[in-house]
């Protein structure tokens, strides 16, 4: 079975755990890398193939920046944006380096095993607060949020009392609808660290901005800019890829009995983590941009071709992972490219894992007898140009 037209990208899940059926697969004998077509009619390639994309992703002929006129932009809400620039994520090396280096520190598996007794008194404190109003309960707001917005605050040293302004401008930033809702956004976020990084230099704290602030901005190695922008990145991507892994996690086990009776049983959790983070994929459609002309998987990527990465097709995989489409919490998957691959692979991942080995199973332990209070098809999820995941879900115990 070969692709034989060129397919829309993106295309929303019908399923919130399963990747759009109208991709490319080569699970079902379709190529590696192929072409899709993108909203204003320009196509790009679509690479799902596993060996193809991690090949790709430690290539420095793909390059990240998003200011190269090039690069795919694949929303006509980002593309009506003012500002293309996103640091760390959407820069190459040597200033990729230079960001990363700075940062790495603070997210290292040391420190996020050292994080892990505040992470478990925060999902406690959250599990206390739902017992206590009883069911039911809307998991995202009441736990799926806040756990990582309050462990990703308290690392920053931001505020938690800020969470509704920043979790609302996130929403924004990430699902718009149009691109003046992404512009306004990044300004409201833009003023609101302006005004933090005054007031910590003021009065310094105790936070990864803090240490920014004291070792970065004071002693000159980067301009207030530049970090006001690292410190956004650093807080949307922080809290909203977790909470959707949290929320999504939560329905597909509930909807997997049999995956969710292992994870009660409390063994092999991180190994369960793996299979979860494979399994639900939910950062898709990684871009990047050719600079070089490359040969990938039968085909030339020429100079200037838009390239992106479906991490839902390639986690899919069924020459890596057999019956890929299986939940297997016992699978084993730390080859997945949940968190990309590569010099942009995640740098939050090891805190991710922390929050999710944690939050979890402690969900599933304190209210054993949880359930959706509505019918599966009624969850709401979102659409395929953002971050996949659900809109809320409504629980019961």
């Amino acid at each position: 079975m070969t692709q034989t037209e060129t397919v829309a990208f993106p295309q929303n899940r019908t399923c919130p755990y399963h990747p759009p059926a109208g991709y490319p697969s080569t699970s079902r004998g379709q190529q590696p890398v192929s072409r899709v077509r993108l909203f204003d009619g320009r196509t790009v390639w679509l690479v799902t193939g596993h060996a193809e994309a991690r090949s790709l992703l430690v290539d420095p002929r793909l390059s990240s920046d998003r200011e190269n006129p090039a690069f795919p932009v694949f929303t006509q809400r980002l593309a009506k944006t003012s500002v293309r620039r996103v640091e760390l994520v959407g820069v190459d090396d040597p200033e990729h380096r230079a960001q990363r280096r700075m940062l790495i520190p603070s997210f290292t598996v040391r420190r996020a095993a050292a994080l892990r007794p505040s992470i478990q008194e925060i999902v406690g404190r959250l599990l206390d607060a739902m017992v206590e109003q009883g069911p039911p309960a809307e998991l995202v707001d009441a736990f799926a949020l806040p756990v990582p917005s309050m462990v990703i605050c308290a690392l920053l040293g931001v505020p938690y009392a800020d969470h509704d302004f920043f979790e609302a401008q996130s929403r924004k930033l990430l699902r718009g609808p149009a691109g003046s809702d992404v512009d306004e956004a990044r300004e409201a976020l833009n003023e609101y660290f302006h005004t933090l990084i005054a007031r910590k230099r003021r009065h310094p704290g105790e936070g990864l901005l803090d240490e920014l602030i004291a070792k970065q901005l004071e002693t000159g190695s980067v301009d207030l800019e530049e970090l006001v922008r690292l410190a956004q990145i650093l807080l949307v991507a922080g809290h909203e890829t977790t909470a959707n892994m949290i929320s999504l996690g939560t329905f597909t086990l509930l909807r997997h009995p049999d995956q969710l009776a292992l994870m009660r049983e409390g063994a092999g959790v991180p190994v369960a983590v793996e299979e979860l983070l494979r399994f639900l994929s939910i950062v898709d459609g990684l871009s990047r941009v050719a600079v070089e002309d490359i040969e990938v998987g039968g085909v030339t990527v020429r100079a200037g071709d838009g390239v992106l990465l479906s991490a839902a097709v390639i986690n899919r995989d069924a020459s890596v992972y057999p019956a890929p489409d299986e939940l297997d919490l016992g699978r084993g998957a730390r080859n997945h490219v949940a968190f990309g691959f590569g010099i942009h692979q995640c740098l939050g991942q090891n805190l991710a894992r922390a929050e999710l080995e944690i939050a979890l199973p402690a969900l599933f332990g304190r209210l054993p007898g949880l359930r959706l209070a509505v019918p599966a098809e009624e969850v709401p999820f979102k659409p395929g140009d953002t971050l996949q995941g659900l809109v809320e879900l409504p629980v019961t115990w």
